[in-house]
Parts: C-alpha cells; sequence; structure tokens
C-alpha cells in the first residue's frame, strides 16, 4: 500500500495545502498539536467552534485556554498516551462546548512523526455526533439516563432509576457508561453537579453553600473536597478570581 503513494507528488503539493482541505470539513474540527499539547494548526471549524476569528489567535495555545479545567486536563492526558504509543480511535464521549452546553462528539486522535520517524507531536478530529442521525444512534442505550441526569442534577438520584430509565440492569446501565463515556454514572452526576456549581460560582452572587446545595451536595466540606479534586481550586478561589476579573472589566453582577 505504502508503494502505492506518490511521495514525490505529495511533496511537490506541499503539506500546508494538504492541511488547508481540511477547512472543507464543516462538522469536524482537526487540529494538530506539537509536544506540549500546543495548538500548531486547526482548520475553520475548529476556530468557529471555540469562537475565534483568525488561526493565529489559536496557535501556541493549549486546552488550558480554551476548555474548563478537567475536561482540559483530560484532553492533554490523551495527548501523552497518544504520544506515546497509544490511539485513540472514534472513541464516542459527552463534553462540555463552548457555550456551555453538553454535546455527543466523535474523537480520534493519533501521534505525529518526523522524517525519522520520532513522535513530534499529535493530531486529531472530533465530529459532532448530535449533527449526525445515524451516528449518535450509537449511544441511545444511554441517552434517556443522560438527559435525566441533565435536568435533575440538584435530587437525588439512584442506581437503580437510572437502570430503569434505559432498560437495563444496574450492571449493564455501568457498563455502558463506561463504554461511552469512559465513566460510572455515579462520578458522571457527580461532574455534571460540579460543572453547575462552577457555572453559579461564576454567574451569580449567591452564598457558596446555597450554590452547593442547589446542585445536590449536602455538605459543604464535601462539596469543597469534590470541587478541589475536580477543578484542581476550592470554591472560594473560582469566587474571587471571577469577581476580581469583573472589577477589573468594570462589571458586577
Amino acid at each position: 500500500m505504502q508503494e502505492l503513494i506518490d511521495t514525490e507528488f505529495l511533496e511537490e503539493i506541499g503539506i500546508q495545502q494538504i492541511v488547508h482541505m481540511f477547512d472543507l470539513l464543516p462538522n469536524t474540527l482537526f487540529w494538530i498539536k506539537d509536544q506540549n499539547s500546543h495548538i500548531i494548526y486547526a482548520n475553520q471549524a475548529f476556530l468557529d467552534t471555540y469562537g475565534f476569528s483568525d488561526i493565529a489567535k489559536v496557535v501556541g495555545k493549549n486546552d488550558d485556554s480554551l476548555s474548563p479545567p478537567h475536561i482540559a486536563k483530560q484532553f492533554m492526558m490523551d495527548d501523552k498516551k497518544v504520544m506515546s504509543g497509544e490511539l485513540v480511535t472514534n472513541r464516542v464521549e459527552l463534553n462540555l462546548r463552548p457555550n456551555g452546553e453538553f454535546s455527543w462528539f466523535s474523537t480520534t486522535k493519533r501521534p505525529l512523526l518526523n522524517s525519522r520517524n520520532e513522535i513530534v507531536g499529535s493530531y486529531g478530529f472530533t465530529n459532532h455526533l448530535e449533527r449526525s442521525s445515524n451516528e449518535i444512534s450509537t449511544i441511545s442505550a444511554i441517552k434517556a439516563p443522560v438527559e435525566f441526569i441533565r435536568k435533575n442534577y440538584h435530587q437525588d438520584i439512584s442506581i437503580e432509576e437510572l437502570a430503569k430509565l434505559a432498560f437495563l440492569s444496574i450492571s449493564a446501565l455501568e457498563r455502558r457508561f463506561k463504554k461511552y463515556l469512559s465513566k460510572t454514572p455515579k462520578r458522571f452526576i457527580n461532574e455534571i453537579r460540579l460543572e453547575n456549581a462552577r457555572r453559579l460560582l461564576i454567574e451569580t452572587q449567591q452564598p457558596i453553600m446555597e450554590i452547593a446545595y442547589q446542585c445536590g451536595f449536602s455538605e459543604h466540606s464535601y462539596f469543597s473536597k469534590q470541587f478541589k479534586a475536580f477543578f484542581g481550586e476550592l470554591p472560594s478561589q473560582v469566587r474571587k478570581k471571577s469577581f476580581e476579573s469583573n472589577l477589573g472589566d468594570g462589571t458586577f453582577r
């Protein structure tokens, strides 16, 4: 197969021209990163998704600058695994979009090699599955419990209740969650609660304890511990940064 590739022709037209062809894929995000997970190139769909008008504003950034901390951490951990030889192929996942909504994606990642066959970075594709009815059907088995969690995260939610919604046994439900989301139902519930708590900390002036309670946490200490483990900082630190940012912008909530 390799012998059939006209490498001389490909070298003549240039890698830059080939890379720009990915701008023609409207529903597919494409990116190239270096060894430190800094973006070297991103296609137009990537720029549109993250709200950038110019590629120059993206080059050199890493996921910390584009996504919530825990999601950025997951992306960069993926990069390290890929550069160590582990491949990611059509993995279905639920991620937070820049507009604050969760959506389904199918992601593929590969290591990037130089002329000496050394790994110097990584590249990947992500397809937004909700724009493809055929692909989204692959995760229909957990769609009902996921939607239920998103709408009722502030309430007590039992795994038994979720299993009934999916018409599955508890063990089968947990297997589906691990297969499609790489996490257990309990962990997913916790992440949804923490994401909403973080949003309220930034967007409102409600007391932290009240936010914790609204998002399904009955104990402040447990909430703070979970929040710190998830985002790498305490709720009070997020609130302080938000307040200081608002002062700097001349806005008040």
